[in-house]
């Protein structure tokens, strides 16, 4: 396959039919986010890995895509299934969201999509409950190949498959995702985003938690209500609470002097995987702009709500690492929701076995790309002021 081939739209359309002989995308509106998002990639400085990678990636998405619409038409009640009052963590990336939301789907009363169901959501063709699934043991390998292969990724993001994860990939699968940049320099791409619709990618992401959530309930998983965890929803909070009208929104909040470049470290390791030549300085410069353009709309919309303090807690990073079940338990409260003695014993578990793996530091410091704690702390002055005694 020459380079022109690597990401031609009827091409990787093909590969996915392939695989199990089915036709129906769903809805195609799709096609316009793929579109840029390819010859995105067509153009972007990437290696044969990377190619390799990210072509595969887009292939998994439309593979996702076929298999959920075979499933919804098979089981027609799935479309029924009720997504009643989500808790979203969000906020920007490196400020405890994902211990917030493993601590909260410790609690045996909420649904939480583990590792190896956010890897592949729709089931294979044949699926039946109670039987062996696959899908589990091949999660168990990428999570042991990521240790093994990619050791810097894993210690700055472990991703295990029995673990709660962030749904972005649901995003992802319908081409409106902030993944792409993280992962390649595709500017592009990344204009294209700033005015696009993301209402299509809100709207994906309450299929597929329809759709697990009618798997676990065949499993015999029955809860309340679902854990939601993606700090690229920080952006998108009119998307995402017109689709989850009754969500609650937990905001987690770190001096951005540490998120960004924790974050642009992360995107530099990634970058680094699909390409030989990878400028750091470009990389922050990058997620500065992207941080700052959405936190700018989170506190414009923010603004907007008139029952802002019931539908939102916010959570200092520092209060979360010091006394986690402190601020899990005025959670609650806001939510009504008693924190029994079960639920302190579940959580104080998992704490305990999440301290038990050390992982390898996760160094870096602002100069690494370019830029310094009072340019962050300049950009982020209107947050720093509002939120960072919240």
């Amino acid at each position: 396959m020459n380079l022109s081939e690597d990401f031609a739209l009827e091409t990787l359309l093909a590969a996915a039919r392939d695989t199990d002989g089915l036709e129906d995308f769903g809805p195609v509106g799709f096609q316009e986010p793929l579109g840029v998002l390819l010859d995105a990639y067509a153009s972007a400085p990437l290696n044969e890995l990377g190619r390799m990678i990210l072509r595969g990636a887009v292939v998994h998405s439309l593979r996702t895509r076929l298999r959920s619409n075979y499933w919804f038409s098979a089981h027609p009640e799935i479309a029924r299934q009720r997504i009643a009052a989500p808790i979203v963590v969000l906020g920007m990336m490196r400020t405890g969201t994902t211990l917030v939301q493993r601590l909260l789907a410790a609690d045996e009363r909420h649904y939480a999509a583990c590792g190896w169901e956010i890897g592949e959501a729709a089931p294979r063709i044949g699926w039946q409950p109670d039987t062996g699934d696959p899908r589990i043991g091949d999660a168990e390998a990428r999570e042991e190949q990521t240790r093994t292969f990619a050791p810097d990724l894993f210690s700055i993001h472990p991703m295990y498959a029995h673990e709660a994860e962030e749904e972005i990939m649901f995003l992802a699968d319908a081409f409106l995702s902030h993944v792409p940049e993280a992962s390649a320099d595709v500017p592009s791409y990344r204009r294209w985003l700033n005015t696009a619709d993301f209402a299509p990618a809100y709207e994906n992401l309450h299929r597929m938690l329809q759709l697990l959530q009618w798997q676990k309930q065949r499993r015999g998983e029955i809860r309340s209500r679902w854990v939601l965890k993606t700090p690229a929803h920080l952006g998108y909070l009119n998307e995402l609470l017109a689709v989850f009208p009754d969500a609650h929104v937990v905001h987690m909040h770190r001096d951005p002097a540490d998120t960004i470049p924790s974050g642009a470290s992360l995107n530099t390791t990634l970058w680094k995987m699909h390409a030989d030549d990878v400028d750091p300085h470009r990389v922050g410069a990058q997620w500065i702009e992207r941080m700052t353009w959405t936190n700018n709309r989170a506190m414009a919309m923010r603004a907007t709500l008139d029952n802002e303090s019931e539908r939102f807690t916010d959570i200092a990073f520092s209060d979360m690492v010091s006394d986690p079940l402190r601020q899990i338990d005025r959670l609650y409260q806001k939510l009504g929701v008693d924190f029994n003695h079960q639920t302190e014993t579940l959580m104080r578990d998992w704490l305990e076995r999440s301290n038990t793996e050390r992982l390898a530091p996760h160094r870096y410091s602002a100069a690494d790309f370019g830029l310094s704690t009072s340019e962050i702390r300049e950009r982020f002055a209107d947050y720093m002021a509002r939120f960072m005694n919240a």
